[in-house]
């Protein structure tokens, strides 16, 4: 992929994040983010599928975010995993009628959910569904994650761009971002999967994650495609080999809050 080399860290840099980290890595600072409905959920083969609902629907205004997925789950009622696993189709589609989320609409969450159910059936978990996509393609994360997004997209049902397909070479920040929230345990992430190491997650690239890597120097790339968010990871990597995504929580609150912006960061020259 002719992927930048990484620059070399500061000290500046190393101590500036690790600053950052100690301060904003903290539950506290969790609220809006959509991860908050992941807490709710002690048991993984829930808690998969709320993040998995989550993820879809984060983009757009935050506000609207929290409102579509509370709406989702409210639906679901208390056992995601029996919603998707006894639930037919059909029935799926009437429990989601009329809702929408910007583009996305009922029957999108509707497939979302039943393809999630199905997989379920067929793997035990979205976790062994994702574990037997690392092991047809070498181990390749964003490779699995094609993986699985085509078990999750057959049948005559689409979850539309509910789902990103890994295969256009894309960033797939939202399928990123889940794993993240699902292999990572800490404060902050919940985790519950154990298929992937936190040293093969790659960076949910997203506009601030974006600006971030270029201002350290970690890519010189305008377009936030895969390409771009791998260069980021391998520049996180030079900092953190074993949790690359490690600073990724703390950073993206440079565009929640008011006390903390780019210029904190050092800037790494051109």
């Amino acid at each position: 992929m002719g992927i930048l080399k990484p620059v070399t860290p500061s000290h500046l840099l190393v101590d500036r994040l690790e600053q950052i980290y100690r301060q904003y890595h903290r539950r506290a600072y969790v609220d809006p983010d959509p991860l908050t409905f992941l807490y709710d959920w002690d048991h993984v083969r829930d808690r998969e599928i709320v993040g998995l609902v989550a993820a879809s629907l984060a983009y757009g205004r935050v506000v609207q975010i929290l409102k579509s997925v509370s709406a989702v789950l409210e639906k679901i009622g208390p056992s995601p995993y029996h919603f998707v696993t006894r639930r037919s189709l059909k029935s799926m589609r009437e429990t989601f009628l009329g809702f929408r989320h910007r583009f996305a609409d009922g029957d999108q969450m509707a497939a979302l959910l039943y393809a999630a159910g199905r997989v379920i059936r067929q793997f035990g978990s979205l976790e062994n569904g994702l574990a037997e996509g690392l092991a047809t393609d070498g181990k390749n994360l964003h490779a699995a994650l094609g993986h699985l997004y085509r078990q999750l997209t057959r049948g005559r049902s689409s979850p539309g761009h509910l789902l990103p397909d890994p295969g256009k070479g894309s960033a797939c920040k939202r399928l990123h971002l889940y794993l993240r929230w699902m292999v990572r345990k800490d404060q902050v992430d919940p985790g519950g999967w154990q298929c992937v190491a936190p040293s093969d997650l790659i960076v949910p690239l997203d506009i601030h994650m974006h600006t971030v890597g270029r201002r350290l120097g970690f890519t010189r790339r305008r377009q936030a495609d895969l390409r771009t968010a791998l260069e980021i990871t391998d520049g996180f990597k030079e900092i953190c080999s074993q949790d690359p995504v490690r600073f990724d929580f703390s950073l993206t609150r440079l565009g929640i809050r008011s006390e903390l912006d780019m210029t904190s960061l050092p800037l790494h020259p051109a």
